[in-house]
């Protein structure tokens, strides 16, 4: 229906278990000679920011799909070793933005370029430099935060491929970045990168509880491994128009019972989502179901209902409701 109003419908997903460890959330003293500070991740959508900080901090917390611009919030990773904190801020990719949320999400972006303390850029390195990259250095050119260039998707690249190196040392040169090569899928190069921005941080205290992989309430992180899955399983059918809120939390001895709201902007993408005979809610919520278990170690009861609200995403007030506003600088 387009004329404001919304629908509804709904599918309770199987349950399951699985154990793991909570946390603990004090703030030790840091020791002499201890770095902290915070990096940002930016760069154009679907270069792998986001797999990037899961492999970072060891533990999946931000979503990761085939479809571009997955990233919609600045999410914080964070990185505790012996030696130093690093506290990632994943950025949604930057592109030319094509309506009012696309608007939200670069210009988060931007800000947070000017409120890190290390910027790291990160680049496809299976593909030779284009447009986009150059647009992004544009960009960076107005910011006196240093910039570290790395190059992803090293595991991709051919034997011949130094000319796509190259096509990057020219990008960098000019400003005198440090160029680092790592691969987010396999963790290779991980620890040459840590090291490298580890030394471009100042001595400082514990910004967050050393066990503590994200700033992020769990009510958002479980959002987002519902809005994952979406993207996973209907791919170019529902790309963009879907958000989720998670509106109820019941903790109980033996299960945890979520009830969440998927929107959609038109009829058509409500029927997808459901599927024939709810096949497909089934899927998405069996699927987010077991990916939220392991995020709360424990057994999860999840209730998905789906709504459509035309246009949600060129309203300014549909998208504050939603959760997306841009971020204080």
């Amino acid at each position: 229906m387009e004329d404001g109003t919304t629908t509804d419908a709904t599918f309770d997903t199987n349950q399951g278990e699985i154990l793991g460890e909570v946390a603990g959330f004090s703030i030790p003293q840091a020791p002499e000679g201890f770095k902290s500070g915070f990096i940002g991740i930016i760069g154009r959508p679907n270069v792998g920011k986001s797999t990037l900080m899961n492999q970072l901090v060891g533990q999946k917390i931000a979503i990761t799909s085939p479809v571009a611009q997955t990233t919609r919030n600045r999410l914080r990773g964070i990185l505790t070793t012996p030696e130093a904190q690093i506290i990632f801020v994943d950025t949604p990719g930057i592109h030319k933005p094509h309506h009012q949320l696309g608007e939200v999400l670069v210009k988060n972006a931007q800000i947070a370029i000017n409120s890190v303390d290390v910027v790291l850029f990160v680049v496809d390195g299976s593909q030779e430099a284009g447009g986009g990259d150059r647009y992004i250095v544009d960009l960076l050119e107005r910011t006196e935060t240093p910039v570290i260039l790395g190059l992803n998707k090293i595991d991709q690249q051919q034997s011949d491929s130094e000319w796509l190196d190259d096509s990057y040392t020219k990008l960098a040169e000019p400003h005198n970045w440090e160029i680092v090569k790592f691969s987010a899928l396999t963790g290779d190069g991980m620890e040459g990168l840590q090291q490298v921005l580890c030394d471009r941080l100042e001595t400082g205290p514990y910004y967050y509880p050393p066990d503590l992989v994200t700033d992020q309430p769990e009510r958002f992180i479980m959002g987002e491994l519902i809005r994952e899955q979406i993207l996973l399983l209907t791919r170019e059918e529902v790309p963009h128009s879907v958000a989720v809120t998670i509106d109820r939390v019941e903790e109980e001895p033996t299960i945890t019972r979520l009830l969440a709201t998927i929107y959609v902007e038109r009829p058509s993408q409500k029927g997808i989502l459901i599927g024939k005979g709810g096949t497909m809610l089934k899927a998405i919520g069996s699927d987010a179901r077991q990916q939220i278990q392991k995020l709360i170690a424990g057994k999860v009861y999840l209730e998905l209902f789906v709504k459509v609200q035309p246009k949600w995403r060129q309203s300014r007030l549909h998208l504050l409701e939603l959760g997306y506003r841009v971020e204080q600088e």
